[in-house]
């Protein structure tokens, strides 16, 4: 008998599995192990899958016989069923409940909006410690029922889930430990207060992408909510103020800040912003990625100082006054000229006088071109003599020797001379 259209398309996670991981499609045991019974043993034995199982984007709908599943996963830790069309908690419970040392579950893009999970279901997921629900569109109630029933949940992935807010839940997740909820609407700071009522021990906050335009919350306050709180992303947030981010300093185990595409650094220099926000935060050992080093901190300390210390003393920061106190008041930076340093020289050729501006960073082989082009010789052969004013009745002229010697090594000056001397019997052209 045909199967309709729809049957056809609805594909388990069993019938996946056996696709996947057929010992006929391994002909060498890639992938799988077989492990056969001992001798007189009644377990027949049995396939045994790899620890980690990759069935993203396989148009699994429906989990199959939770018994089949069994047969082969007792040993699988880790599993990936993005990309497929999971919609149904329910089936997903026959996989995991199945599955009983996972550790690792990821459910990205399977279409879960407006599904609920029944708590009387949650349990199978006890075990899983990282779960991953990125774009599934999950509800703030669904996250609370699955963080209620993973005692050991210690990383949760939630972000492209259109979350503008957090709901409050009735228990908190005290083993939480990393929590990533980019790319979300997340605006307010009150939004983001809530996860330290949910989440005690949270040591990662990962919030990039989301529009938060401020950290404003009081000392105690921020103290008391996130008081384990190691790392916290806030790339392309909505801060724009320097007192958010003095505020991050009232984390008091914080040691990990990102902070790159906020409103507030937009008018600094890539050296300013990473300057100005070192200095501000005294604790950061790692700074955008990067670590932070003490020498780097020094130096940034001192920029502070140097770039406010014009400013009228009712603007200046408290973070200012403590940085004099450390350094003392700076003078500023010497203004140091980079730009490439010219001596002007009188070139003699013949009865020819030329004046010349010499960059001193050039080679004698640079100016040898130069001045056979100026004085238009015809040979290439020409001998450089210089002629120092203050130490030529000391020393004699000096030939300019060695074509990739620089100027600046002669320690010509202003005033001086350089003679000429084509080594053929061509003539300087006289001016007209």
């Amino acid at each position: 008998m045909d199967l309709s259209s729809d049957e056809e398309e609805v594909r388990t996670f069993i019938q996946v599995l056996s696709e996947k991981y057929n010992p006929e499609n391994f002909p060498y045991g890639q992938g799988v192990v077989f492990l056969p019974s001992p001798p007189g043993s009644p377990d027949k034995g049995g396939l045994f899958l790899p620890s980690a199982l990759v069935l993203s984007d396989s148009g699994i709908r429906k989990a199959g016989a939770g018994s089949d599943i069994a047969a082969v996963c007792a040993h699988v830790l880790e599993l990936d069923l993005s990309f497929n069309q999971l919609s149904d908690w329910d089936e997903i419970g026959t996989i995991v409940s199945s599955i009983p040392h996972l550790d690792f579950l990821n459910l990205s893009m399977n279409p879960l909006s407006g599904v609920q999970l029944n708590p009387s279901m949650a349990d199978v997921f006890s075990k899983v410690r990282r779960l991953v629900l990125i774009n599934t569109q999950v509800s703030w109630d669904t996250v609370h029922t699955l963080t209620q029933h993973t005692p050991e949940l210690k990383e949760l992935f939630l972000c492209l889930n259109g979350f503008n807010s957090v709901s409050e839940s009735p228990a908190a997740c005290p083993s939480l430990r990393l929590l990533q909820i980019t790319d979300n609407q997340l605006q307010d700071w009150s939004e983001v207060r809530k996860f330290g009522l949910l989440y005690p021990s949270l040591s990662t906050l990962v919030l990039a992408n989301n529009s938060v335009g401020s950290v404003s919350d009081s000392k105690k306050t921020l103290e008391g909510l996130f008081p384990k709180l190691r790392s916290i992303n806030l790339n392309n947030s909505g801060l724009s103020k320097w007192m958010d981010i003095e505020r991050l300093n009232f984390f008091p185990k914080l040691e990990e800040v990102k902070a790159k595409g906020i409103p507030l650094l937009q008018s600094y220099s890539t050296q300013e912003r990473r300057s100005l926000l070192l200095a501000q935060l005294p604790s950061v050992m790692f700074l955008n990625g990067s670590k932070v080093s003490e020498g780097e901190r020094e130096d940034a300390e001192r920029f502070f100082i140097r770039f406010y210390q014009d400013c009228p003393a009712q603007e200046l920061s408290d973070r200012y006054h403590i940085l004099v106190s450390k350094y003392g008041q700076l003078a500023p930076l010497a203004e140091v000229d980079l730009r490439p340093r010219c001596t002007t020289v009188n070139v003699r050729c013949g009865d020819r006088v030329e004046t010349v501006d010499l960059r001193l960073e050039q080679t004698v082989g640079d100016l040898t071109k130069q001045l056979r082009a100026l004085l238009q010789l015809q040979t290439s052969g020409i001998r450089l003599i210089y002629i120092s004013q203050e130490m030529s009745s000391v020393f004699g002229p000096e030939e300019l020797k060695g074509s990739s010697r620089a100027l600046h090594s002669f320690n010509i000056q202003d005033g001086d001379e350089i003679l000429v001397i084509p080594k053929s019997k061509s003539r300087c052209n006289s001016s007209d």
